[in-house]
């Protein structure tokens, strides 16, 4: 391939991909919202005026503006470039690990990057859908299923498909049993079934292996920050959107799940 090919693929991939992350922020306030992605347009939630395009441009026209609107200045909140910059970071990654623009000795599935970098987004919305209102849209998790129906189609073979339908059925029951018995005891649930959904369609675009390595740094990971959380804040019962976490682990599985489990069953052989 081609240098200026591979620049030009490398360029566009981020820039779609920042465009995308400015097109998320309005998904994850309208969605959950019940408002529509297309109408009104965008504008400022203060004054209320439609944003034009030339203020609407990626990271570029938050720093212009210095964070505010043009308008009234009113602050813009920061999260709108962080989630631009992190969906084009997502997107970027998954170029980088998926085909082999960047690195030529890297295996090239263009099927695997389109799944990863919609995957990747769609977990970005979870993140801050379930951050801001303790609930994930349906419409998420059908998005994310349609992902893995994909990634069998893509290699339709008798041990992927197995490995991929038992992420899927063991995760989700998994997670349905530990809220089963959460309830028991404290008579009130402790997983959302938005999270069970969640860990059922990772499942299936992860498979078992990779999706336990998901649920293991979600679960460290999450139990730390609480920790810490908790000792800073002293609060007691308070309850805290777990699907951030999930996120957070299936998106690094996604990456190097598969990398990290071969190196340590090479470790156990």
């Amino acid at each position: 391939m081609e240098i200026a090919l591979r620049v030009a693929i490398i360029v566009l991939t981020i820039i779609v991909g920042l465009c995308v992350g400015s097109f998320l922020n309005v998904i994850i306030y309208r969605v959950p919202n019940g408002m529509s992605i297309a109408k009104p347009a965008s504008h400022c939630p203060k004054c209320k005026n439609p944003i034009k395009w030339y203020d609407n441009v990626p990271i570029l026209s938050y720093i212009i503006l210095g964070g505010k609107c043009r308008h009234c200045k009113g602050k813009i909140s920061l999260r709108y470039p962080s989630v631009e910059l992190l969906n084009g970071i997502l997107w970027f990654v998954s170029l980088t690990l998926f085909t082999n623009v960047i690195v030529p000795s890297f295996a090239c599935n263009w099927i695997k990057f389109g799944v990863s970098i919609v995957t990747c987004s769609t977990l970005i919305c979870i993140f801050f859908s379930d951050y801001d209102n303790m609930e994930i849209p349906e419409v998420f998790h059908l998005i994310l299923l349609l992902c893995g129906l994909v990634y069998l189609i893509d290699n339709p073979t008798f041990d992927n498909i197995l490995i991929k339908v038992i992420g899927f059925i063991a995760s989700g029951f998994l997670f349905y049993i530990v809220n089963l018995i959460y309830k028991a005891i404290h008579k009130r649930d402790g997983i959302g079934f938005g999270d069970v959904e969640l860990v059922a369609v990772a499942g299936l675009i992860l498979g078992i292996y990779q999706m336990l390595f998901a649920l293991l740094i979600a679960c460290v990971g999450g139990g730390i920050i609480l920790l810490i959380l908790s000792a800073i804040k002293k609060e007691k019962g308070r309850e805290y959107p777990f699907a951030v976490f999930l996120t957070i682990g299936i998106t690094i599985s996604l990456f190097v799940g598969e990398y990290v489990i071969n190196w340590y069953l090479n470790i156990l052989r």
